[in-house]
């Protein structure tokens, strides 16, 4: 298994190819996410909102635009991968469909993350979504 930009890399010089995505193969499986303490979250809600309306503004980027140009603007954060690597990575993702169109962390989602974390070991007891995922700010972003 090999994460980007190692995976493109490898194809790039003729020595392995991607043959299948993890995440075209689970679902969508929350990757990247964030958490905030209760308290944290109603002593700061225009921060929250705020955050969230950010990231689900690049969300909206990404999904409007070319790989061409989400490779440009991405370009500078990853200063060690020449622009049409960068590229390549980014048609691989449009191309499987890897970002969604908001940030709503669905129940679906929360029981195959959980499903993963069981069947690799590293979760003794599966906790209720209620008790630990809020979709207030996401579905407030998503809404705008």
């Amino acid at each position: 298994m090999e994460f980007e930009p190692s995976a493109t890399l490898l194809e790039q010089q003729n020595a392995g190819y991607v043959v299948a995505s993890l995440g075209v193969d689970s679902g969508y499986v929350p990757y990247t996410a964030y958490c905030a303490k209760s308290d944290y979250m109603e002593e700061n809600p225009e921060l929250i909102q705020g955050f969230t309306n950010a990231l689900q503004k690049g969300l909206e980027y990404v999904n409007s635009h070319t790989p061409e140009e989400i490779a440009a603007v991405i370009a500078p954060q990853f200063t060690e991968t020449d622009p049409d690597t960068i590229t390549a990575i980014v048609k691989r993702y449009k191309n499987q469909d890897t970002w969604k169109e908001d940030l709503i962390f669905t129940e679906e989602s929360f029981e195959l993350l959980q499903d993963i974390l069981e069947s690799a070991g590293e979760l003794e007891k599966r906790a209720p979504y209620a008790d630990l995922v809020t979709t207030k700010y996401a579905g407030e972003a998503a809404a705008r």
